[in-house]
């Protein structure tokens, strides 16, 4: 059984070491994560988990910018 994830108040990891102006919301639960920039992503570590965990280690997000 995996780690539960710690309290939404706590920043995922990737937050912590990325600039602040690439720190954002997860679109899921909104925990600070790496968001924007190169390695950003738009979910946190938990949330991605499950996701990839479906769709497997290749999933990609669309990029939505026109």
């Amino acid at each position: 059984m995996p780690t539960p994830p710690p309290p939404i108040s706590e920043p995922d990891p990737s937050a912590l070491v990325c600039p602040g102006d690439k720190v954002g919301p997860c679109g899921t639960c909104q925990r600070k994560t790496h968001k924007y920039g190169h390695g950003g992503s738009p979910l946190c570590q938990w949330c991605m988990a499950p996701v990839q965990e479906a769709w497997g280690p290749a999933v990609r997000f669309k990029n939505t910018r026109g």
